[in-house]
């Protein structure tokens, strides 16, 4: 049965941009010379896997409808990132880095790691923070040769903040997240050093066509509701996020004038759910696909799982189905859901621009 239904999904998720398209049409890119993915569990694809990282998802039902199975994605199938790597114009998906051929490495890599966070102080088992990833991409770059001048041809994604306030006591402290003035410095702090890194050392790597997504609506995932006990979406942890995400704004046009040669791009995530889930007619948007654990965040090894898949929002207590994934990328390659370039105008424009 299961066989039957994971088939019957691929069919669906094939529809998903034809969905999208009411909004925006899909276009698709010409093949960049490579693509490199930076992030937390919303691009993970199995960089935390073999590790000693809390946040590993090598089991089911993560995977059940993914080729290959289980891989160390968040979700039942693709993720966001396998999806625009898809509308890119390559053929695979983009391999995690640990697991990457030296033949590939030119390609792309997959630096992604579940519960990373833009500012991680204690290094959480296993997890890598913005740094680490960015660390790992210098070391990898350095031993294949890989020139500049190519890297400056790449697209390179990010997503990062989510589990900074997931994590925090901020995000559970009801004082601190309604007053405005912690979350504006909170905030503050992580967009600090999150240009720092992407000014000081990607650019001087050759990152010129960067894509940087902002936080979706954490409020309103099974996980937060349950945490605080609402029975819908926690306004006060939005309202938070939305203060990141405004200087997350802010800073993509700072960078665009700074940098020479370069260009950002900043992609509205916040809104972006809501219009996959209006697109796709989701029916279920309160609750997770599959059983949770006890913390109310991950699926239950081996537990049992929503019969259609297409119908849901959220796959755990925190991720989105693959379904939502398929739309969300649609809409950002094509520039519904970005400012002030389109994913699409990155990648199919050459260096130097």
């Amino acid at each position: 049965m299961i066989e039957g239904i994971s088939k019957a999904l691929w069919i669906v998720v094939a529809t998903v941009f034809a969905a999208a398209a009411s909004i925006a049409p899909v276009v698709r890119g010409q093949i960049d010379s490579c693509y490199f993915v930076f992030g937390d569990s919303l691009f993970d694809n199995g960089s935390n896997n073999d590790s000693d990282a809390s946040a590993e998802v090598n089991n089911l039902p993560y995977g059940i409808d993914f080729p290959q199975g289980p891989t160390g994605r968040f979700s039942n199938g693709r993720n966001i990132a396998d999806f625009i790597a898809e509308l890119a114009g390559f053929n695979n998906t983009i391999p995690p880095f640990r697991a990457v051929s030296r033949e590939r490495a030119n390609i792309g890599m997959n630096y992604a790691s579940g519960a990373g966070k833009i500012r991680d102080i204690i290094h959480w088992r296993g997890r890598l923070s913005l740094r680490s990833q960015i660390d790992n991409h210098q070391w990898r770059i350095i031993k294949e040769g890989l020139p500049r001048r190519q890297l400056k041809q790449c697209l390179y994604i990010f997503s990062f903040g989510s589990y900074d306030y997931l994590d925090a006591r901020f995000y559970t402290s009801r004082d601190l997240i309604r007053n405005r003035k912690p979350a504006e410095q909170f905030a503050e702090r992580r967009i600090f050093f999150y240009k720092k890194y992407l000014n000081e050392i990607m650019y001087q790597l050759g990152a010129r066509k960067v894509v940087l997504f902002g936080i979706g609506q954490i409020g309103c995932t099974p996980r937060t509701t349950s945490l605080w006990g609402f029975g819908g979406c926690v306004g006060a942890v939005n309202q938070a996020v939305e203060i990141f995400n405004k200087k997350l704004q802010t800073m993509v046009a700072e960078l665009n004038k700074q940098l020479s040669g370069a260009k950002f791009t900043y992609v509205d995530l916040f809104s972006g759910y809501d219009k996959a889930v209006t697109a796709l007619g989701i029916e279920v948007g309160g609750r997770s696909c599959c059983t949770l654990t006890p913390r109310e965040k991950l699926c239950a090894v081996n537990g049992t799982i929503c019969p259609d898949r297409t119908k849901y929002l959220f796959w755990d207590g925190l991720h989105t189905t693959e379904t939502i994934n398929a739309a969300v990328a649609n809409l950002a390659f094509n520039g519904s859901i970005t400012s002030p370039f389109s994913i699409s105008h990155l990648v199919n424009i050459k260096w130097p621009f």
